[in-house]
């Protein structure tokens, strides 16, 4: 229900009434004037007082996250694994959470109740007219009847109570676009269908599953008398879209630490990336769920599917709205000299990202998904016009901007279990979500693991798939969507509950990595550009020297079909045209459209082969993958080539593998042969999922 923007109240003795013109206070001006004076120092006063209790909110954030930095520290010395940054981020917010609650002095007095029984419905925003004088208050909720008198009056609590929105706006996109950003293409997109089908199908099924447990568990709840508000079908839909939004940080961050199996890390941290995208548009798909008729939480089919297309629009105006910021920083980039001045590039690049989920919300979608594409778009395009400077910079800033954000969120939670007014803790809704997110998981890995598995050459073997169902936790995007909306008893109770299960799913889940990894006898200690060793599949040989060529080629092909599909048309067109990388457009367009593809083609094209080299090329293959011909020359994936080839990297020195080199050299992907700039490619017959 809408809410009127604006009220004029006038505050007297019969309590608190509509103004009319003229009301206002009367009495001497002597004694007017001095109490006028009184007031404006008291104000003053005030104000100074807030300033000050601001600046001490403030500063307790920054002592827990350099508290949580030294601690860190410490523990990486001593090599302690069983308890990660965030669950000591929590912890020390506990504390903190329990000085402010219980050992700082109260402040009531201030707030007063007065009746308004001429209106029917809150305001917005009242203006109280005090003896002549308008002050403005401002909404802030509803408090139930038998609370009236229990109103927290400690001013320090407020302080450190934000608003749901600072963390949707400021601290959300920094770890979203980082996580775009700083994708390993190579590991993502060879397990490209099996992420998308855990994010998608999997988020879906484990949103509904745990949705209707928990519709059941209310049920329960209000047999035996244990539900004192409302709770309707559609609340716990809304609640197994939030809670099916993992962050497995804790995980990944020990895998990455103990080199754990590379694929095993792409398929929780590919699940992870995409499925807060799925989660956040779920629940914003659930809201919009508005039958007709009288009964507005009941069943409605045209409701129904008015909400299947408000994900679809909603996630594919995001994605859009993501990938051309990108691009248009891109062009940017590309055809300006900001190179020159790397201060204003890298200030630019930061700005086009972070305005990209600003945008986003403005225009009514969803700027999760928005940053999360842009930062992908940008780290495929944009960084590769960027000056060497710039580069360093934007990759160290937004890692910096991730970590001091993400550690604030976890410090905040710990706060937050003592600092929020609104808790409403139910046992049995809290077991209830435990055993929903158990079976939700489990129904989520299984099933699809094992229909991903009939169509995959490389399996999701058993262990892997018990290792991703332990690690479903939960965290900041959990979080952020249960305090956003806390104005409802179903939603305290939602939030409380979210609270909790992130507590336990760091400490517990997060702090048994170590030990589940060596209990299913996880690779660890791997190569991040070591793979399984290579099997029977045939790669055909173009052209190779030396006693080893057949043998070294012989591989799988490791890319999903769906990316091989966009790579040839992504290498030949879009990366030439958004950056100093690429084939010319003159090899690549038609002859009738030269003079657009000169106008598009960098200069840096024609006069510096190194533009064939990203640096960022962590995309498919490895030693051993394939051989090519490019023009007269032919390369073999080690390093040996023709009679016209000295060398085996374009710059005179080895890279991650001279594969990646060869890939980026001017490799276009189809089905099973491209043909492209005098360069041949010949991919097995066989695809991954």
């Amino acid at each position: 229900m809408s809410l009127p923007p604006l009220a004029l109240l006038l505050l007297g003795a019969g309590g608190l009434r509509a103004a009319e013109p003229g009301g206002g206070g009367g009495g001497s001006s002597g004694s007017s004037s001095s109490s006028s004076a009184m007031e404006e120092l008291a104000t003053e006063q005030e104000a100074e007082e807030s300033h000050r209790q601001d600046s001490v909110s403030l500063l307790t954030f920054i002592l827990l996250l350099t508290l949580t930095i030294l601690t860190i520290w410490l523990f990486k010395h001593r090599r302690v694994r069983f308890l990660h940054e965030t669950g000591l981020a929590m912890i020390y917010g506990l504390i903190v959470g329990v000085i402010l609650r219980y050992g700082t002095p109260s402040t009531s007095g201030h707030d007063k109740p007065f009746s308004c029984s001429q209106e029917d419905r809150p305001f917005t925003t009242l203006l109280v007219n005090v003896s002549g004088k308008f002050f403005e208050y401002t909404l802030k909720g509803e408090i139930s009847p038998g609370k009236i008198h229990n109103v927290e009056q400690n001013d320090m609590l407020r302080k450190v109570t934000f608003d749901p929105e600072v963390f949707f706006n400021i601290l959300l996109p920094p770890i979203i676009f980082h996580a775009g950003y700083s994708l390993k293409k190579r590991h993502f997109f060879r397990n490209l269908g099996s992420i998308l089908a855990y994010a998608f199908l999997g988020t879906a099924v484990s949103c509904f599953i745990i949705g209707n447990l928990m519709y059941g568990v209310v049920k329960l709840m209000k047999l035996v008398g244990q539900l004192s508000g409302k709770f309707y079908y559609t609340d716990c839909l809304l609640f197994g879209a939030i809670i099916s939004a993992t962050d497995p940080v804790t995980v990944l961050a020990i895998f990455n630490e103990l080199h754990a199996d590379v694929d095993l890390y792409a398929l929780l941290f590919g699940e992870s990336v995409l499925n807060d995208a799925v989660a956040i548009v779920l629940s914003s798909s659930i809201v919009a769920y508005q039958p007709t008729g009288e009964n507005t939480h009941a069943f409605d089919a045209a409701a129904f599917f008015k909400s299947v297309g408000v994900f679809l629009g909603i996630f594919s105006g995001s994605f859009m709205m993501g990938a051309v910021t990108g691009v248009v920083t891109a062009l940017v980039t590309k055809f300006t000299k900001l190179h020159c001045f790397p201060l204003l590039e890298t200030a630019l690049f930061f700005l086009m990202s972070w305005s990209t989920f600003l945008l986003a919300e403005a225009c009514g979608f969803t700027g999760v998904v928005a940053v999360l594409f842009c930062g992908i778009t940008q780290a495929h395009y944009t960084y590769n016009n960027l000056s060497v400077e710039s580069r360093s910079r934007t990759k160290q800033l937004f890692e910096v901007l991730h970590f001091l954000a993400e550690n604030f969120i976890f410090s905040y939670m710990g706060l937050a279990l003592f600092t929020f007014q609104k808790h409403i803790f139910s046992p049995v809704f809290i077991i209830g979500a435990f055993v929903a997110i158990f079976l939700g998981r489990a129904a989520h890995i299984y099933p699809l693991s094992f229909l991903l598995n009939l169509g995959r050459r490389h399996k999701i073997s058993w262990n892997f798939q018990h290792m991703m169902m332990f690690s479903g936790l939960r965290g900041a995007m959990a979080f952020a969507l249960a305090i956003r909306d806390t104005a409802t008893y179903s939603h305290q109770m939602m939030f409380s509950t979210t609270l909790l299960i992130v507590f336990f799913t760091v400490w517990i889940v997060g702090g048994g990595t170590t030990p589940m990894l060596s209990w299913l006898n996880i690779r660890v200690g791997v190569d991040p550009d070591q793979d399984p060793p290579p099997t029977n599949d045939s790669f055909q040989v173009l052209q190779g020297d030396g006693p080893d060529s057949e043998r070294r080629n012989r591989t799988k092909q490791e890319s999903a079909w769906l990316f091989r599909l966009w790579y040839s048309f992504d290498h030949n067109y879009l990366k030439p045209i958004l950056t100093h990388s690429g084939p010319p457009l003159t090899t690549t367009l038609p002859s009738w459209c030269g003079l657009i593809a000169r106008c598009l083609t960098s200069p840096q094209v024609y006069d510096n082969q190194e533009q064939l080299r990203e640096e960022d090329s962590d995309f498919i293959l490895n030693d051993g993958d394939l051989t090519v011909t490019y023009g007269d020359t032919t390369i073999t994936a080690n390093g040996s080539s023709g009679p016209h080839t000295a060398t085996t990297s374009l710059d005179g020195r080895r890279t991650k593998s001279s594969s990646e080199e060869a890939l980026e050299r001017d490799l276009g992907a189809a089905d099973h042969e491209v043909t492209s700039r005098g360069t041949r490619l010949v991919f097995p017959l066989e695809d991954n999922a």
